[in-house]
């Protein structure tokens, strides 16, 4: 459960930041993001990069270009929690700022990501406003809904909305963004790491429920802004993404919900949202999606979750 923390931030002391970012075959994006990191004003925090999947050894590059970043090669692809997680047990920070590396800081970010930790010991875990990099003044995240327990649905607040300071309260939110959020370590010692059986997508929807459960509070912060070049790395209408959104929509389910509990979204998963997936797929004539779809249905079938309430990967 959250507690007090003699480590608890203070607004004289700067805690250190251990920022950390993922590349994935996509080099010049994320020299791009760590270009964008020269900005940032904060005065105490450093930068780890793991270059997941690496088919080629950019040190040389990094070392001449950014001789502060600490780089670290995994040859193996971990996905979006492993590599994280790599990164989380190399950091040294108090605090982690998880971040893609398809977006670009503003100079003032971390201070506002940061600031809120000052004021309540319970919060676990921050999320700035975030906004799309080739249309600036639309929103991509003020803060996400709370999953519907018998439709494993839920809402992006302020997704695709133009800007116009209508998101510009700061509050608590169901479930920080992966693409960018600011976790204590202390949240690491009692809840444990992104559970790696996602890959991608979901990750850190699982990550906020079980901080909620452990006693923490997800909180959403307007003040800091960042830029986001949104689903960069597979494109928007991806069948790899198609697959892993529907397999682990499922498996949060399954991990946060007991056998006897999830019958109801089971029956609308398979009565409302298989047919009309299927169909919406004919429609666009994206007949290419339509196995992945049925490929992660089919993979829950076979694979065992672990529950929700585990707190280790």
């Amino acid at each position: 459960m959250a507690t007090n923390n003699p480590r608890m931030a203070t607004k004289s002391t700067h805690p250190k930041i251990s920022i950390i970012t993922i590349n994935y075959r996509q080099m010049e994006v994320t020299l791009q993001f760590l270009e964008s990191t020269k900005s940032l004003t904060y005065p105490n925090f450093e930068i780890l990069l793991i270059d997941n999947g690496c088919l080629e050894d950019y040190s040389t590059t990094i070392a001449s270009r950014f001789p502060k970043v600490i780089y670290f090669i995994s040859k193996k692809n971990l996905g979006f929690a492993g590599a994280n997680n790599l990164g989380m047990t190399k950091a040294k920070g108090d605090f982690f700022f998880i971040v893609n590396n398809d977006t670009e800081v503003t100079p003032n970010l971390l201070q506002h990501l940061i600031s809120p930790f000052f004021e309540n010991n319970k919060i676990g875990a921050v999320s700035p406003k975030i906004k799309y990099f080739d249309h600036p003044t639309v929103i991509q995240y003020a803060g996400f809904t709370k999953i519907n327990r018998f439709t494993g649905r839920n809402t992006i607040i302020g997704f695709n909305e133009e800007d116009k300071g209508q998101h510009d309260v700061a509050r608590n939110t169901s479930y920080a963004h992966g693409a960018a959020m600011l976790v204590k370590r202390a949240v690491i010692e009692s809840t444990g790491l992104f559970y790696e059986g996602y890959f991608m997508y979901y990750e850190e929807l699982d990550w906020s429920e079980r901080m909620v459960k452990q006693g923490y509070e997800i909180y959403y912060q307007p003040l800091g802004v960042i830029y986001h070049k949104a689903s960069f790395s597979i494109g928007k209408n991806s069948p790899l993404k198609t697959y892993y959104h529907t397999r682990n929509r499922i498996l949060f389910m399954r991990r946060a919900y007991l056998p006897s509990q999830l019958i109801v979204f089971y029956l609308y998963y398979t009565l409302v949202v298989m047919p009309a997936t299927v169909v919406r797929f004919v429609r666009k004539r994206a007949f290419s999606h339509i196995a992945p779809f049925f490929k992660g249905v089919i993979w829950n079938l076979y694979n065992r979750p672990t529950a929700i309430k585990q707190t280790t990967p």
